[in-house]
């Protein structure tokens, strides 16, 4: 192998290795976690580390999680043809992974997690989609296209305003306390902003709830469906969609045991449900969260960005959405994409310890999925995600 190479490969072990380290010690950073990075069309790190599911329950008294009987932990698995199985014939998973067990394809179906609020990103692909066929108007008013969302129409929010989050909106309601789904809606449609909109920047996932409806109106179907007409069915991403189905349930990773007073519900250990509290209050379908996907399935959407947008986007939707401010996407931010910042890399990240990082400087990807919020969730911690942006940058800076 030439030097650089040699150099570059050892730049993305280190990578592995360092990503291999987040479920280990007293008190890991998550339970387990998969690993996808590439550049272009190539896939130059693709791993699995530690456990889908290994927690019964969390115990406050003591703060720790009760773990399951060892035989039911469940490991995370990474590799898009690993949902070919095995045909019939037995598997044997390792009954324990370390820093150096990289999970090979072959051994079982890849983990599926709860996305969160990379929900976000799907949502705005949705929308451009929309605006590509006439729909919307990226500049056009809400009220033009959700009119029952009286406060929106009273301030003239648009729909530019939802996705670069200057709507002036707060950054939740508590939907989940109000009884039935008209009352959730009623709240929402009578939400005023607190800043004029326009004016200044605050993250808030009531600007995916708004720009769902406007996108449902518009295009006249659900946001599930059109998910999966203009985003996963042309990709050919079939683990990503929201409420996934029964038999999914071996593959998902476990998130949180949610219990208040840590939570806002009491809906005791999640898995195969979503666990934003919003989104399971409004049925699993929210643009801003409730969407299920593979890192594998990740590395297709982020491939087709790199490459300009087909078959989802015509290439001058990604310059709108990857290019600051960002339409959807966060741009440049180090706290999260460490080295990769800078030249105009964009992502997300999601509360149940997911990301995703698209460079095209580098035309490079990385996608990170971990279970953070297993058995609970605690203070957010972004380090580990930009330790392995900064990995993945040191490695492609040589060549």
């Amino acid at each position: 192998m030439p030097p650089v190479a040699a150099a570059r490969q050892d730049r993305l072990n280190r990578l592995i290795r360092g990503v291999a380290a987040l479920p280990e010690g007293e008190r890991p950073w998550c339970a387990g976690v998969v690993v996808a990075a590439g550049r272009g069309q190539d896939v130059l790190v693709e791993a699995a580390f530690g456990w889908a599911v290994r927690y019964a329950a969390y115990d406050a008294a003591t703060d720790r999680g009760v773990e399951l009987p060892r035989e039911r932990w469940v490991p995370m698995r990474a590799g898009r043809d690993a949902d070919a199985d095995t045909a019939g014939r037995d598997t044997v998973v390792p009954n324990t992974l370390t820093r150096d067990t990289v999970v090979p394809n072959t051994l079982a179906r890849d983990t599926v997690f709860d996305l969160a609020s990379l929900t976000k990103l799907f949502t705005t692909i949705v929308a451009m989609r929309c605006a590509e066929r006439g729909e919307i108007d990226l500049d056009g008013r809400v009220a033009a296209y959700a009119p029952e969302f009286t406060a929106a129409a009273e301030h003239g929010i648009t729909v530019r305003q939802l996705l670069t989050h200057t709507s002036g909106l707060l950054p939740e309601l508590p939907l989940y306390e109000y009884d039935g789904h008209e009352q959730r809606l009623a709240r929402l449609r009578a939400e005023p902003p607190t800043t004029a909109p326009g004016t200044a920047r605050r993250y808030s996932d009531l600007n995916f709830l708004l720009l769902q409806r406007v996108v449902e109106r518009a295009a006249g179907r659900p946001l599930d469906r059109l998910v999966r007409d203009d985003i996963t069915d042309p990709l050919g991403m079939a683990a990503t969609r929201f409420r996934p189905p029964r038999a999914w349930l071996p593959r998902i990773a476990a998130t949180e045991d949610q219990r208040r007073p840590w939570a806002k519900l009491d809906r005791g250990m999640l898995r195969g449900v979503v666990h934003d509290e919003n989104a399971h209050a409004l049925g699993g379908v929210a643009g801003h969260a409730g969407l299920f996907s593979t890192a594998a399935d990740l590395t297709l959407l982020c491939r087709a960005l790199l490459g300009g947008g087909p078959p989802v986007l015509r290439p001058e939707s990604v310059d709108l959405m990857l290019t600051a401010p960002g339409l959807g996407f966060e741009v440049d931010q180090p706290w999260f994409m460490g080295e990769l910042a800078g030249r105009g890399a964009a992502g997300h990240t999601g509360f149940t310890g997911t990301s995703l990082v698209i460079d095209r400087a580098t035309s490079s990807f990385l996608v990170l999925l971990a279970n953070t919020v297993h058995p609970r969730r605690h203070p957010a911690d972004s380090a580990p995600r930009a330790a392995a942006g900064t990995a993945l940058a040191r490695a492609l800076a040589l060549g």
